[in-house]
């Protein structure tokens, strides 16, 4: 599949389009994002918005987040979202690696992400470039809105 990857700089009617069609197959919970919604999420100073475009359509999306904290700066992957008919045709890899180059040019000391056990092909993936399983506990407080 002839892909490129991209940073994100402008909302479009396409990019909408195309986050409407990605999120759900990320998240049954997510929210639906209008185009001011992704407009604050691309243009937030910590965020790293990638977008992998085929030739008829954008088919996957990861947001790289970064940010100093007294330790050095550091960098998270999220929201890695391939569309499923583009799927194991090697789009994640280039989304991961794009974001990996940009964490690297910007001095980020790691780059974490996580990925839940049932996403076998993803975890594989992420094995494959580098990434080491942490003994760590990850907690979530939901806050109730």
């Amino acid at each position: 599949m002839n892909v490129t990857i991209e940073v994100l700089a402008e909302v479009t009617d396409e990019v909408t389009d195309a986050f409407e069609r990605l999120l759900p197959q990320l998240s049954r919970s997510a929210r639906p994002l209008d185009e001011s919604a992704l407009s604050r999420l691309v243009s937030y100073e910590s965020n790293t918005v990638l977008i992998a475009r085929a030739p008829d359509n954008i088919v996957g999306t990861l947001t790289l987040v970064m940010f100093p904290i007294p330790s050095g700066l550091r960098a998270r992957i999220e929201d890695v979202v391939v569309d499923e008919s583009a799927r194991g045709q090697g789009v994640g890899a280039l989304l991961t690696e794009e974001a990996l180059r940009l964490a690297t040019a910007a001095g980020a000391r790691t780059v974490d992400l996580t990925s839940r056990p049932d996403r076998t092909a993803a975890n594989r993936l992420y094995q494959r470039l580098g990434f080491q399983l942490r003994n760590s506990q990850v907690y979530r407080f939901t806050v109730e809105q």
